[in-house]
């Protein structure tokens, strides 16, 4: 029962310059320690940006390539999304990279309709769950996080839920409401990992940040600074608390339509 190491990384980000923030993020994760996952925000080359015809990347392009080196280099996974083109269609994808280079995607399930962005971007219709060193890890994007279904830890699917995000501080409320609920009620550790500072729309973002553990418990909170934050997440407590509390036994069935 292996113990998993995180690093989030909250950061303001530069608007729509995929080569500042990629040079930016670069020279912050060099100051990371060993670690073995490193989480970075959603859409952390260009902030949040509706202008995917312009910022759009292929598949296995910049960002792609820059991850698979830099996940190489700090024998970390590194994940977060950016804007992706595939065939015809843009996507708000999630890579979830590893050291070994072997890679896995997600797509943005729910997209963010009040920005437009439903207009843009096509929504996913997969769930992911990755596996690595022993623990069972999903990733999420942003607005997911207000659909508890989509979430839903159906026998134990998962140990750690990861949400990264671009989510305005006039939400803010909602975002540390949720993240708490979301790891009770599916007894799950969970990190929501959240972008600072205010955007070319002139959005500001109030990062509150967090790692908690599977019973709604903050073990990292990073308020609104910028910060790099490394937790040590438990196997063998999570597992503990599941057998003498195992609520998710009880469980409702459910199918889920896309």
């Amino acid at each position: 029962m292996q113990d998993l190491t995180v690093s989030l990384i909250q950061t303001p980000l530069y608007y729509e310059d995929p080569v500042g923030n990629r040079a930016m993020l670069e020279e912050k994760i060099a100051g990371i320690g060993k670690t073995d996952v490193i989480v970075l925000p959603e859409m952390f080359t260009t902030s949040f940006t509706n202008d995917a015809a312009k910022f759009a990347e292929p598949a296995n392009l910049h960002t792609f390539k820059w991850m698979k080196q830099l996940s190489a280099q700090t024998g970390a996974c590194i994940v977060g999304s950016y804007a992706i083109k595939d065939g015809t269609n843009f996507y708000n994808r999630l890579l979830w990279m590893q050291p070994d280079g072997k890679f896995y995607t997600y797509d943005k399930r729910h997209a963010f309709r009040m920005s437009d962005e439903h207009k843009v971007y096509t929504s996913g219709n997969k769930q992911l769950v990755v596996e690595f060193k022993g623990w069972k890890i999903a990733p999420f994007i942003c607005y997911d996080l207000r659909f508890p279904v989509w979430s839903r830890n159906t026998n134990n699917k998962y140990d750690l839920a990861i949400y990264v995000a671009n989510w305005p501080a006039a939400r803010a409320h909602a975002w540390k409401s949720l993240l708490p609920a979301r790891a009770i009620e599916n007894i799950s550790y969970v990190i929501g990992l959240n972008r600072i500072g205010t955007d070319g729309l002139g959005l500001v973002y109030s990062g509150d940040s967090i790692v908690q553990d599977f019973k709604g418990m903050p073990l990292a909170e990073l308020h609104s600074e910028e910060k790099i934050a490394t937790v040590v997440l438990s196997k063998k407590d999570l597992n503990e608390f599941r057998e003498i509390f195992p609520a998710y036994l009880d469980g409702d069935g459910f199918e889920l339509k896309l």
